[in-house]
């Protein structure tokens, strides 16, 4: 079984943006529950498939297969619930690991979310100096809460906690 172990956290600076490259994700969610969640995505021109089980601490199971873009289209636009997820990932290296950071666009714009996966959970991890809170925990940052819940829609206080842009 394929295990995700990953940790999220707020990005307090611009400085990621140096060098960085990003590929435009488009996806939504087959099923979205706190049990498992269905996921179809487009990536660049790739599309994926991917099952992931109930979040436990910062790990949680995960299954990913890539699958015909136009078939992850025709998901998308006929059978995937409200709210897709649109963002464009960065990929940044940084302390021997590679971080993605997840700038968010329509409902979710203002978001930027940098995330780091783990190979095991006891792996050291060197914070980058443009992180700053740790949303790991928190399931409102999750992307499945994402689209059913956008950042736009978050109380005014939430939003106070990103970086205005």
């Amino acid at each position: 079984m394929a295990t995700e172990i990953e940790h999220k956290y707020l990005t307090i600076s611009e400085e990621w943006r140096e060098n960085a490259k990003g590929i435009l994700y488009v996806q939504g969610y087959l099923s979205n529950n706190k049990d498992r969640t269905v996921r179809v995505r487009i990536a660049g021109d790739q599309g994926y498939i991917t099952i992931k089980g109930a979040s436990q601490g910062a790990s949680r199971s995960e299954f990913e297969y890539k699958i015909p873009a136009n078939d992850a289209r025709a998901m998308l636009d006929k059978m995937c619930l409200p709210g897709i997820i649109e963002k464009t990932r960065y990929r940044v290296p940084f302390g021997g690991l590679t971080w993605e950071v997840d700038e968010f666009t329509g409902e979710n714009k203002g978001l930027i979310v940098a995330e780091v996966e783990l190979p095991a959970a006891d792996t050291p991890v060197k914070l980058p100096p443009w992180v700053g809170k740790d949303v790991t925990n928190d399931p409102r940052y999750f992307n499945a809460e994402l689209s059913k819940t956008p950042y736009s829609k978050w109380k005014q206080d939430a939003q106070k906690c990103q970086l205005k842009h």
